[in-house]
């Protein structure tokens, strides 16, 4: 017969003592032992050291005798120098079966198509295309039609070439000055290359329209005066527009007389 909890707290001493032992007491601890399932033990993990081939590790064993960190850079300089030397020694003549002559652009094609190039890292800007065209290259059908383009074209004509557009101040075809325009609106390059393109067929149609000439308006050139004024070149002085000024602009009319020299006798002496 098993005792309640307060009465086992009253016969503590007589328990820890063991002077009373019962044999229901006992059958009842062997049931609840035989009753509660039995825990299983964990598996001691082995903690001796792993062990390992001696020979893999040899190649990765530090070498007293090798070179530091920056002469191994050094050498992988080296060697990726050798490696395009070698392309230019034995790569680059096999590039002249596909050389070609130059052949100088007709009358045909009188744009210029400039595109900008940062090696091949993408860049907003390297999807922006220029134009850039003679005006006395362009399919305009009379000094009217000429100067009808140059009003509609606004600050986009220039009696110059611009200075990046590739085309030699000594070239022919600038007596009408140059037109240029840009685009870089668009994600594509061949997107703005074509939006400039049709700008320009549209201006060329505009122009060539005899139905207005305006011929009552002047071409307006405050953009080239202003570019030159802010250049500061000495084309701003004195409304000089055209060059900067030299000597040769001195008026002569201020320049003073030059004085008579004495002629000298032939039978006189000097003293």
């Amino acid at each position: 017969m098993a005792l309640a909890r307060p009465c086992r707290a009253a016969f503590a001493s007589v328990f820890r003592a063991k002077h009373l032992h019962t044999s229901s007491v006992l059958s009842a601890r062997q049931d609840a032992a035989a009753a509660t399932p039995s825990r299983t033990r964990r598996a001691v993990p082995d903690l001796e050291p792993l062990k390992f081939d001696d020979e893999v590790f040899e190649d990765q064993a530090p070498v007293e005798d090798d070179a530091p960190e920056p002469m191994h850079r050094y050498l992988q300089q080296q060697r990726n120098m050798l490696y395009y030397l070698r392309l230019i020694e034995h790569e680059m003549p096999k590039l002249v079966a596909y050389r070609k002559a130059f052949v100088p652009p007709d009358a045909s094609k009188p744009l210029v198509v400039r595109s900008i190039s940062y090696g091949g890292e993408p860049h907003p800007a390297a999807a922006k295309r220029t134009i850039v065209v003679p005006v006395a290259r362009l399919p305009l059908k009379n000094e009217a039609a000429i100067h009808k383009f140059k009003v509609l074209a606004g600050v986009r004509w220039t009696p110059d070439a611009p200075t990046d557009s590739g085309i030699n101040a000594e070239e022919n075809g600038g007596e009408h000055g140059y037109f240029k325009i840009s685009c870089e609106d668009f994600p594509k390059a061949a997107m703005n290359l074509k939006w400039a393109s049709d700008t320009l067929d549209r201006l060329l149609a505009a122009a060539n329209d005899a139905s207005e000439t305006f011929a009552d308006i002047p071409v307006d050139t405050r953009h080239v005066e202003a570019r030159i004024r802010k250049a500061k070149k000495g084309g701003h002085i004195y409304g000089r527009q055209t060059h900067r000024p030299t000597l040769k602009d001195f008026p002569k009319e201020w320049l003073p007389a030059p004085k008579p020299q004495a002629i000298a006798e032939p039978g006189a002496s000097s003293t």
